[in-house]
């Protein structure tokens, strides 16, 4: 049967504001970020965990998201990190494994803004109480170490995800506790960590000299493709999330560009979550809830 297109509407008449930008700028004209939605990651999970056989459970505590993939080896490898019995999710694996008395998962390969929302929304109503990102990032900074971390305190919203879930503003910001508690903990770490800021990108291969000269005059230290739209979800829904940076290029600029260093990167980016993970730790073992005397938790849904 051959399908004929809807009627056209005019966008103008759709819009809350009834102005001409509705027609051009849709993410800046909505209006119900507050507003639950239909389409929910538990709900999703469930189905998924039923199509694929899979038992009720929760993933480990705290979960990293590595879109490189470099991580997920180097545990794979050196930690003999196991797949996920629990984890659902459609689009991805998870990996679990055990160091210094902490459970880590991590989900590799969820490249850009909206894959690591869509993977950090189903993390949450899996178990998981605190996530990390790891991304690798271009320099706009010039004077800076050949390979650093960079703690990002806040991103500029150069891409689509963010405006879904926080009114439009140039930043997305991160949870200054979070922030404090990253650089006491990174303080004697043994690598360098650098703090500020970053651009988010959708567009990478989009990156013109016009545009990298303007967000270096703006102080942008790096630009890299997932921390305003994480950082965006964390504050509309109340989740503990920390992204970094790690600079590993020049965006092809140079000869020799991308080397990351022993692992391609990964155990000293490890070393920057488990300091991190572990002062976290410490912190929320140490709250006590009123009302039962025992560590207030995230409610999982199963």
């Amino acid at each position: 049967m051959l399908l004929h297109p809807l009627p056209a509407f005019e966008t103008q008449a759709a819009s809350p504001r009834g102005d001409a930008s509705a027609r051009v700028l849709p993410l800046l004209d909505r209006a119900d970020h507050r507003a639950p939605s239909v389409f929910r990651p538990e709900n999703m999970l469930r189905e998924a965990r039923r199509q694929k056989g899979l038992s009720a459970g929760n993933v480990p505590r705290i979960c990293i998201l590595d879109p490189d993939g470099d991580m997920v080896d180097f545990v794979r490898a050196q930690r003999q990190a196991t797949r996920s019995p629990h984890w659902a999710c459609y689009h991805t694996d998870m990996w679990e494994w055990e160091e210094g008395g902490l459970a880590f998962g991590i989900v590799g390969y969820a490249v850009g803004a909206s894959f690591a929302v869509l993977v950090a929304e189903q993390v949450f109503v899996s178990g998981c109480d605190l996530l990390v990102s790891v991304a690798s990032a271009g320099q706009i900074a010039e004077q800076a170490p050949v390979s650093y971390h960079v703690l990002i305190e806040r991103s500029l919203r150069d891409e689509g995800t963010s405006y879904h879930y926080l009114p439009p503003s140039p930043y997305a910001e991160a949870d200054p506790a979070l922030l404090a508690l990253a650089r006491t903990a990174f303080a004697g770490a043994g690598c360098p960590v650098l703090s500020g800021a970053t651009w988010t990108t959708d567009a990478p291969f989009r990156e013109t000299e016009a545009g990298i000269a303007t967000r270096k005059g703006q102080g942008l230290l790096a630009v890299e493709m997932e921390a305003a739209a994480l950082y965006a979800f964390s504050a509309a829904r109340h989740r503990p999330v920390l992204c970094l940076a790690h600079v590993t290029n020049q965006m092809g600029q140079v000869e020799g560009d991308f080397e990351k260093g022993c692992h391609n990167g990964a155990s000293t980016s490890m070393a920057l979550v488990r300091a991190f993970a572990t002062a976290w730790t410490a912190q929320a073992d140490a709250r006590i809830d009123p009302r039962g005397g025992a560590r207030a938790t995230t409610l999982k849904i199963a």
